[in-house]
């Protein structure tokens, strides 16, 4: 069974992701992976800089991050190209990681933006962590020290709260206490188990 795991901007995904990891899932983490796919020497950042140019990589030949999102956050169609040679490339090694994972352990793939790519249709579940967007904002203003207008601006970036859920077969709400969302993840745990060995 493929589970997919999302979330808003500072919803608690990471939090989630590391609780389903505590109690047995094997997550695999789309962020990690386009890092990856990108390090050093590796065909992914070769073709980063066949499409984006030389100047994307610093002095020690990694990729430059900072220059790279100023230039696809400036440009929808920059992201595109982007996303065009990342999101395979991760894809590739997400099912390479799959295909690893002994049978009756449960498979769960962290994907930030997995509503936004389309990507829901491809898993047997999906689990949603979700917070209303004040408290998104109120947040990612207290823990990562951003401007609210920029808080405001990476929420408004993302798919609306609404279509999340819509795509949703699990939800995880994260507007309550540590021990509330550890209950939660748990029993969310349990279902998807249980439902793995019941398929």
């Amino acid at each position: 069974m493929r589970v997919g795991l999302t979330g808003g901007v500072a919803s608690g995904k990471s939090t989630v992701s590391a609780m389903l990891r505590e109690l047995g899932a094997v997550v695999v983490d789309a962020d990690v992976l386009a890092r990856d796919v990108v390090a050093p020497g590796t065909p992914g950042l070769a073709a980063v800089v066949a499409e984006f140019g030389p100047e994307v990589v610093d002095a020690d030949g990694a990729l430059d991050r900072a220059r790279l999102g100023s230039v696809v956050f400036a440009d929808p169609s920059r992201r595109t190209a982007l996303e065009a040679i990342i999101h395979p490339l991760v894809r590739a090694r997400a099912a390479e990681i799959e295909q690893a994972t002994p049978d009756g352990v449960l498979v769960v793939h962290d994907i930030p933006l997995l509503v936004e790519t389309g990507q829901a249709e491809r898993f047997d579940a999906v689990v949603v962590v979700d917070v209303p967007e004040a408290l998104q904002v109120e947040r990612a203003v207290r823990d990562r020290r951003w401007t609210e207008e920029e808080a405001r601006s990476r929420v408004a970036a993302q798919a609306p709260r609404a279509e999340r859920l819509a795509a949703a077969t699990h939800v995880v709400d994260n507007s309550g206490t540590i021990e509330d969302l550890r209950h939660r993840v748990t029993e969310v745990f349990g279902e998807l188990v249980g439902k793995e060995s019941a398929d």
